[in-house]
């Protein structure tokens, strides 16, 4: 019995140090997408994400839910690697345990827990010296365990820039639609604010400087797939919530707006598209249609006015909206399952009357009042 549970303690603490080792290496190091259904990575974040959003939706006040669903992407990671250092410490301690306990304890105490604590110690390279092995094998495990206590951190230490790297050039995108798209961005908006002269030029720029956002961005999301769970500053911008406004109005170039950059906005409907399909597949998100149409008939005539004293002509007629139709099927039921998923609000077709950019808000320019009567007009913006 003795060599049987031996045995299978050291199974268990080599499959622990494997599937530690590897889980670091697919989400630090490998540069695409995992394919195999079954992570522990993948589980961890589902486990933990869902009880996350439901807290917030039942304890914590509208105002305040949007920075505790932001909090969510740092604190996860701090979590997952210690949950990786752990169990790379517990399948230290089951080989240890395995041989037999080899080791000298000061109080002359011994059996698991003496082991655990070489193994800690050892991870973290304390170096204390109060534990210490007496035979080869145990050498042999204290040595490996220090070397990959030294590669763990070195990769943390590499990873957490290389993520907010990422992350930074994101936002930089999202931040300067405030002034071409709204708060939050839409497609009225967007086409609206570059109907001045020379705007379709300006807006053919800012479509492919959006076409290379998107292969940016995803291919910084197959890499790093925690960095979609961190969320932008500003409660009324999103990485989900640009990308969708980005693919309306393509869709509604590519449907029939005359004097447009038609064949721009097909190159960024194509790649913005990509980049939402492949992460819908990589957080295993099944399309599903919106629980209420995004550009009802009355939606789409308001726009259609819209566009209209703004000197645009946006398409119309049976062609146009079957044409519009079967672009908003190609990429609706994909941003919506991740939108529920993450709980981000996807933008309106047109702006609500209320929005207001954030570049034009500022809390000290606001009526000279109690802050506690405030109207909270400003609350999407911080």
């Amino acid at each position: 019995m003795e060599i049987f549970m031996a045995i299978l303690a050291a199974v268990a603490g080599a499959a622990f140090i494997v599937i530690a080792l590897w889980e670091g290496f697919e989400t630090i190091i490998l540069p695409r997408r995992v394919t195999r259904r079954f992570r522990f990575t993948r589980v961890f974040y589902r486990t933990t994400w869902r009880p996350w959003m439901k807290l917030g939706r039942a304890v914590i006040p509208v105002n305040r839910r949007e920075t505790w669903l932001g909090c969510f992407g740092p604190l996860s990671l701090l979590l997952l690697l210690s949950v990786w250092a752990f169990i790379l410490i517990i399948g230290f301690a089951l080989l240890h345990w395995a041989a037999g306990s080899a080791v000298f304890a000061n109080d002359g105490h011994g059996g698991f827990f003496i082991d655990l604590y070489l193994s800690g110690t050892t991870f973290f390279t304390l170096g204390l010296g109060d534990v210490l092995p007496h035979n080869s094998v145990g050498r042999v495990l204290v040595v490996l365990e220090s070397g990959l206590g030294f590669a763990f951190l070195a990769l943390v230490i590499g990873y957490l820039p290389a993520l907010n790297q990422s992350f930074a050039r994101r936002e930089v995108s999202i931040s300067l639609l405030d002034a071409r798209a709204g708060s939050p961005p839409c497609a009225s908006e967007m086409l609206r604010r570059h109907s001045h002269h020379g705007g379709m030029e300006s807006l053919q720029k800012l479509l492919g400087e959006w076409e290379r956002w998107s292969a940016e961005f995803l291919e910084g999301h197959l890499s790093y797939p925690v960095l979609a769970y961190f969320r932008s500053q500003h409660d009324n911008q999103s990485w989900l919530g640009a990308l969708t406004a980005i693919l309306d109005t393509c869709a509604l170039i590519m449907a029939g707006v005359e004097g447009t950059c038609a064949r721009q906005a097909e190159l960024t409907f194509a790649m913005s598209r990509h980049a939402v399909v492949d992460l819908s597949l990589v957080f295993y998100t099944k399309p599903r249609q919106p629980k209420a149409d995004r550009l009802p008939k009355e939606t789409l005539e308001e726009l259609r006015a819209l566009l209209a004293r703004s000197g645009q002509k946006l398409g119309n007629g049976d062609e146009f909206e079957r044409k519009l139709k079967e672009l908003r099927e190609m990429y609706e039921p994909y941003v919506s399952a991740l939108a529920a998923h993450f709980h981000i609000g996807l933008p309106p077709w047109v702006a609500r009357g209320d929005s207001a950019d954030n570049w034009l808000g500022s809390y000290w320019e606001r009526p000279a009042k109690k802050h506690d009567q405030l109207p909270n007009r400003g609350g999407e913006h911080f």
